[in-house]
Parts: structure tokens; C-alpha cells; sequence
């Protein structure tokens, strides 16, 4: 006697079987995204090339290679890092190191774990048909800047000349435009490097018409663009942290090897219209400069100088930025970059 094929019971166990197949592979695939640990920079100001570094190692993926799923917070006027790293609504922070301490000794549990920028971006800029030749020049005139942090250097710079900024001159809060230093409506304006001095530049303003006071050689320039934490977040996040560090330093070299790519992922993350590629292209090209300056191995990026600290740290003391002395043991720590490269 023939035994009769069930067919469709078979069929019923093949169905069975493919969707067990499908259910376990989008099963990984929602593993292997799980497994990523979520995690969010704070930028100091709106994307640009300034910040190269970490959208390179965002669009190269090297974020991902170390299991991190990188969110990168674009900063704005009314953004403080510190802050946003304090109460937790970002893990990570960039900004100005003299800007940290000044947050730390108001009781802001922060803490900084690399250092990106090894030079010092601010200068103050004037015509020269203003007859300004020093900084002792400033006395009676309108110096602007963009205040929120940004200050300090130009106050120890004040306080060098013996300058009181509320009785010898008017220190004014600068816009995000230099239109009041073109209107004459500030005479000595802060500008960087890499962004509002280009601007300057390129609205035709010839270097030859000019004096630039460059903060590193006035003696009075402090260590900027630094990557921070919350001091409790890190003791619970050293390897997060070193997989951060790593692929942004990862980002830098390669942001700072291969230019034109870096501009293309920075100008993928700019919005539309808000700046345009060639001032995006000069940008990095500074920007560069400051993240691994002439005789500077780019291998050492994120490193953080004992000395150059405590300069920025005894400089921000002396000119009244800080109230107290830093505690440098608690300020900055080298273990994350030791982590780095182990």
C-alpha cells in the first residue's frame, strides 16, 4: 500500500523554516545595531572646518569601527558646552580650555581628557589708518568679542597693558559677522585664524592694511579646541571614551592628509547656503595648523602638554579668568589618551 505525500504540510514546515531564517538574520541585524553604544559630542559652534576631525571619522565610519554610534551636536551663540557636559545632555564637549577652568572653578564636575588644538586661533585685528600699534593703543577705543567663553585670552591681554575694560575703553559684545568691525562701529575686533580673519580677507581687505595681534605672541594665548567630560560620566565610560578618542584623532590625521575630502564631509553637514565651500576650504587649511603646527607630529594629536596646560592654567589665574589656582591633577587626565595608545 503507497503512503500518500502530504504536500502541504510539507510546504507548511518550508514556510515555517524560511521565516525562522528571515526572523533570526533581521534578529542579528538588530543586534549588531544594538551593539553600538550610543554616543554625543557637543560642538563649540555650527558645523564647519573647524571641527573636521570628527565629521571625517563620522563619514569614514571610524566611529562605528569601534562600536560607537557618534552623534555630533552642532553648537550655536547661546550653546555652552560646559554646561550641556554638566547636566547631561551630551557626553562629550568642545571648547576652549581657558573656558573649562573658568566652568570648573565655579564647581562644574568637568574634566579634560585630549587636547586637538596645540595652538592658540584668536587675534584682534585693526586698520592701521586707525593709528592702533599695541594693545596699550586700545585705551579710549571699542574692542569687541564674542563673549560666552571666548573672552579670556583678551582679558589676560587687557590686563597685561593695564587695561581696565570697564573704565579705559569699551570691550563690546562682537556678533558672528565682522559687519561692526567694516561699519567702524568696533575699531579692534577678535577674529580667528581660520574664520573671521578670512572673511576679512576676502571682502578685499589687503594684510598690508591691517596690524593683527596674535595672542601666542603677545604671550598671553591659551590652549583652545580640547575634548571634555563629566568627571562622574567618565568613571564609568574610560573605554567609551578611548574608542571616542581614538577614532577622532583617527579623523584629524586624515582630515589634516587629505584636505578637499575633509571639506566635503564637513560641507555635507552644513546647512544649506550658511557658508560656501571656498571659505570652508581656507578654514581647514588654518585649521590645520593649529591641530598639528610646523615640527609636530600629527601622531601625537590629542595629546595634552603638562606645561602648555599649566601656562593656560597660571595665565587664567593671573589675568583673573580663574579665582582659585587650578588643580591640575583633577583638571585634565592623561588616562584616556594612555587608553588611546596602548
Amino acid at each position: 500500500m503507497k503512503t500518500k505525500t502530504n504536500y502541504g504540510s510539507k510546504f507548511g514546515i518550508l514556510i515555517v523554516l524560511l521565516l525562522s531564517v528571515l526572523l533570526a538574520a533581521c534578529g542579528e541585524e538588530e543586534t549588531s545595531s544594538e551593539e553600538l553604544t550610543p554616543v554625543s559630542i557637543q560642538l563649540k559652534w555650527v558645523p564647519q572646518a573647524q571641527f573636521a576631525g570628527y565629521f571625517v571619522a563620522l563619514e569614514n565610519g571610524y566611529y562605528e569601527e569601534e562600536g560607537l554610534d557618534v552623534t555630533i551636536v552642532p553648537g550655536g551663540p547661546d550653546i555652552v558646552p560646559e554646561q550641556q557636559v554638566a547636566n547631561g545632555s551630551v557626553d562629550i564637549g568642545v571648547n576652549w580650555v581657558a573656558s573649562l577652568l573658568a566652568h570648573r572653578d565655579e564647581g562644574f564636575p568637568l574634566v579634560q581628557i585630549s587636547q586637538i588644538y596645540q595652538n592658540s586661533g584668536l587675534v584682534l585685528v585693526s586698520y592701521k589708518e586707525d593709528g592702533i600699534a599695541s594693545p596699550a593703543d586700545f585705551a579710549g577705543r571699542t574692542v569687541g568679542n564674542w563673549m560666552g567663553g571666548n573672552e579670556f585670552e583678551v582679558l589676560a591681554l587687557f590686563d597685561k597693558y593695564g587695561l581696565d575694560p570697564y573704565s579705559d575703553l569699551e570691550f563690546s559684545s562682537q556678533g558672528f559677522t565682522m559687519d561692526q568691525f567694516f561699519t567702524g562701529d568696533i575699531e579692534v575686533a577678535s577674529a580667528m585664524t581660520y574664520n573671521e580673519f578670512q572673511v576679512v580677507l576676502a571682502e578685499g581687505v589687503s594684510e598690508d592694511e591691517l596690524v593683527v595681534f596674535d595672542m601666542n605672541e603677545e604671550g598671553v594665548a591659551m590652549l583652545q579646541d580640547n575634548l571634555f567630560v563629566n568627571s562622574e560620566w567618565i568613571e564609568e565610560n574610560k573605554e567609551v571614551a578611548a574608542k571616542f578618542v581614538r577614532a577622532s584623532i583617527k579623523g584629524w590625521q586624515s582630515a589634516i592628509e587629505d584636505q578637499e575630502a575633509a571639506v566635503d564631509a564637513v560641507m555635507n553637514a552644513v546647512e544649506e547656503g550658511s557658508s560656501d565651500r571656498e571659505h570652508q576650504v581656507k578654514m581647514m587649511e588654518e585649521v590645520a595648523k593649529l591641530v598639528a603646527p610646523d615640527g609636530f607630529d600629527p601622531a601625537n594629536i590629542g595629546m595634552i602638554d603638562d606645561a602648555m596646560f599649566k601656562q593656560t592654567a597660571d595665565i587664567a589665574l593671573e589675568f583673573g579668568v580663574i579665582t582659585e589656582a587650578a588643580d591640575l591633577d583633577a583638571s585634565y587626565t592623561h588616562e584616556i589618551m594612555e587608553m588611546v595608545t596602548e
